[in-house]
């Protein structure tokens, strides 16, 4: 007989786009006068040039925007030059002698774009997030990749006169910062700079960008990555849309000591290279270990290699905490960082790092991207000290393991599809930690920007705290759900009323309230414990992205599944609303084997979006007992099995006769595909096999 296997494809995109900033860079500004600098010749916007010009510029971030694809459009809407941004985030274009100006300049490297123009044929011009804003502020509908269209329609969207009015009605807005970096002749379009975190990379350094386009505009924030006062303190930032009349400016007081810390990006290349240099080693010269090719667990002390040791403050892994955890690794691979004691990172290679915020004693926030010999992606964040010239890893100090990340979801409801819904929120993935089988925390109170305290409490065979209700009832999820509709506007009722369990706010938020919120918000954690007599524990966590509204997620594609795997799941959940184990046998095991007929591809990833990391089975025991299992994925992974694994000794989900497999009468309810970018946001697709009437 067949195995029980859920077969499954999915299709998965990256569902927001978000420009952020953080690096490094430097040079000097023209000093002349906004949109006009550099500019190749003095022609009409609908001119072409007698003779062939050059376009040059540099994309950054603040770090450099390196191994980007450039493209420039014209007038008319051709493309007359394709290139790449080179290792500084530099690039030269030689345009025909028949181009008309405006221009648009794109720069695309990954899920990330950044965009700029210019009213004159050739010249300087550079692409970072804030000439993204300023592209933003000029397309009608908000949409940078749309300013092109909008040209070949009407040449008069994009003049000197227009552009150099956008251009310093930002650069006003800037002007705390800008006095505080000593910047006064800061011009982000034709200013001629390098990515070296002097000058006018500086203030790409000291800001965040984001431009989230939904239905009619985009919504902008500019937050300042200045050293804040204190644990609970929000930063700076302004917030507006790209149809409004004028920009709001940043609120007066930046003082150059709190922008005086930030990281050059050679300093940040210097930190990637210290542990590329420490990875390149075989396992057992990085740590105790009896050969290369088997992990190992471990502590601190099992570090040897002084390349990996002096990573660490004080040239020493021991005084390392992040999250609730040291240097090490454990029998179930949890510990900081793990990836030094297993074989197959050996190689593995970390860059884009990126300074994201300081924390109050000034150790510096990065986020980084790290890549394993299989070309397996992960994005994450260490905190970091500058010691002397150097940073050293140091990690954030916390005792438990707290986290909040903006997440939104397309709950694919799969057997009722007329209820398929967007949700968007915040996933609160608090860690139900145990000492000999017993919870270590009786709740967990977090209160949020939001005017809201949450409540989170342990429940069995969850890994995970669970929010509860206003009246205590637990709910099975891990997360607080701003807003949430139906795809379709014309489904009856409301999705709160049909699914009062996946932890809507009530009243929900608006996506114009969404939209006011920062993208570095700061929630407090508060930890109760079970034990008598143990005091609580606080600690604070700042975000580096907000929600998204609904109306940038649906200008956004979304996973699906491909139609031969819909017909099948719905065939084999439809009846019981779920998929139910029977009995457990040897010729039909009770696996969990998501791909199709003939072990083929269970999901694909087109070009351009994120592949999903994790992918879990949340389910119900013939007891009732809820559980989650999951399986972490590489990016290039297109299938997987999930091992059952049972959270504690009375976890009944698995068969204890029958090691990984699931036990009859186990339910497995909907299933969840997660990816993550580099600003921590969390796109998620929810295969939901129950049914809504």
């Amino acid at each position: 007989m067949a195995s029980q296997r859920l077969r499954l494809s999915l299709v998965t995109g990256l569902c927001i786009s978000v420009v952020a900033c953080g690096g490094g860079g430097g040079g000097g500004s023209s000093g002349l006068p906004f949109g006009l600098a550099g500019s190749g010749n003095s022609s009409t916007p609908n001119s072409s040039a007698s003779t062939s010009p050059t376009l040059s510029g540099t994309a950054a971030t603040g770090a450099a925007f390196g191994g980007a694809a450039v493209t420039v459009q014209d007038q008319s809407g051709a493309t007359v030059c394709t290139t790449q941004t080179d290792g500084q985030g530099t690039y030269r274009c030689a345009l025909s002698a028949a181009t008309k100006a405006p221009l648009v300049i794109t720069a695309v490297r990954d899920d990330q774009s950044l965009y700029s123009t210019l009213a004159n044929n050739g010249g300087t011009a550079n692409i970072t997030p804030l000439t993204t804003v300023i592209v933003s502020r000029l397309s009608p509908d908000g949409r940078p990749a749309n300013l092109a269209a909008a040209i070949q329609a009407d040449a008069g969207t994009v003049t000197d006169a227009r552009l150099q009015q956008q251009t310093a009605a930002l650069v006003a807005a800037l002007k705390p910062v800008l006095d505080a970096l000593g910047q006064a002749t800061f011009d982000p379009i034709t200013g001629q700079f390098s990515a070296d975190g002097t000058g006018h990379d500086k203030v790409l350094d000291a800001l965040l960008v984001s431009v989230r386009p939904d239905s009619g505009a985009a919504n902008i924030e500019i937050t300042v990555k200045g050293l804040p006062a204190g644990d609970s303190a929000a930063p700076a930032s302004i917030i507006f849309r790209s149809s409004d009349a004028s920009v709001p400016a940043l609120p007066p007081g930046i003082t150059p000591d709190q922008l005086a810390g930030l990281p050059p990006p050679p300093l940040l290349a210097d930190l990637v290279d210290r542990l590329n240099a420490c990875y390149r080693l075989p396992l057992s010269q990085r740590v105790t270990a009896p050969n290369d090719t088997t992990a190992v667990t471990g502590g601190p002390t099992d570090v040897i290699a002084p390349a990996c040791r002096e990573l660490f403050v004080g040239d020493d892994p021991a005084g390392y905490l992040h999250s609730g955890f040291g240097v090490g690794r454990d029998a179930n691979n949890q510990g900081g960082f793990t990836s030094l004691f297993r074989p197959e990172n050996t190689g593995r290679t970390w860059d884009r790092a990126n300074f994201e915020f300081f924390r109050p004693n000034g150790d510096l926030a990065l986020s980084y991207r790290a890549t394993d010999v299989g070309d397996n992606v992960t994005f994450g964040t260490v905190t970091v000290r500058k010691v002397g010239s150097t940073l050293k890893l140091a990690g954030d100090g916390h005792v438990y393991a707290s986290n909040v990340r903006p997440v939104f979801a397309y709950r694919d409801m799969i057997n009722s599809p007329a209820f398929n819904s967007y949700t968007t929120g915040y996933g609160i993935p608090i860690r139900n930690r145990q000492e000999g089988g017993a919870a270590v925390f009786s709740k967990v109170i977090v209160t949020s920007p939001l005017n809201k305290v949450l409540t989170f409490i342990p429940q069995p065979g969850l890994s995970f705290l669970v929010v509860t209700r206003p009246d205590g009832t637990p709910e099975l999820n891990n997360g607080i759900n701003l807003r949430g509709i139906y795809e379709n506007p014309s489904t009856p009722g409301s999705l709160a009323s049909r699914e009062p369990g996946i932890g809507l706010l009530d009243p929900q938020y608006t996506d114009t309230q969404i939209s006011q919120l920062q993208d570095q918000s700061v929630w407090k954690f508060e930890f109760v414990h079970a034990k008598p007599g143990v005091p609580n524990v606080i600690q604070y966590e700042r975000t580096l992205s907000r929600a998204a509204t609904i109306g940038e997620i649906r200008q956004q594609p979304l996973f699906d599944l491909a139609p031969p795997m819909r017909t099948q799941l719905v065939a084999r959940t439809n009846a019981n609303a779920g998929l139910v184990y029977p009995a457990n046998s040897a010729g039909q095991p009770n696996i969990l084997d998501i791909s199709v007929t003939g072990n083929q591809d269970a999901w694909v990833v087109p070009s351009g979006a994120l592949a999903p990391a994790v992918l879990t089975a949340y389910g119900f025991a013939k007891s009732g007992t809820r559980f989650n299992d999951n399986i972490a994925l590489s990016s290039t992974a297109r299938k997987a099995v999930i091992d059952c694994s049972a959270e504690t000794a009375g976890d009944t989900h698995c068969d204890s006769a029958a090691g990984k497999q699931y036990a009859e009468g186990t339910r497995v309810h909907y299933l969840a595909f997660e990816a993550y970018n580099a600003r921590s946001l969390g796109i998620t697709r929810y295969v939901l096999f129950y049914k809504q009437f």
